[in-house]
């Protein structure tokens, strides 16, 4: 069954929307889709808010992805974490009950 994994956070007051745009898509393209059971992944924004769903095709792969990355980030996601405010920065993992 496939699952999310959902991360919501604020951009630091500096960050560049841009920039933050391409580190993401770069972090995307080097390395999360190629990881094992990688589907998509979708940047949502309300005003400051923004929130990241990484659609996985098992709870198992997008487990396996957070616990590898979070033991050994490379350099994309330095990047990518550089522009983000740690402090409010929440994850959550949701299986997909149903699409319509």
């Amino acid at each position: 069954m496939p699952a999310i994994f959902y991360v919501s956070y604020n951009l630091k007051k500096s960050a560049s929307v841009e920039d933050f745009l391409t580190a993401s898509e770069r972090l995307n393209n080097e390395y999360i889709s190629k990881q094992p059971g990688y589907v998509s992944w979708q940047q949502v924004r309300d005003g400051e808010m923004w929130a990241d769903l990484l659609t996985f095709e098992t709870m198992d792969d997008v487990k396996n992805f957070e616990e590898k990355s979070a033991a050994n980030p490379n350099e994309f996601a330095i990047t990518f974490y550089s522009f983000i405010n740690m402090n409010n920065c929440k994850g959550h993992y949701f299986n997909i009950e149903k699409s319509y």
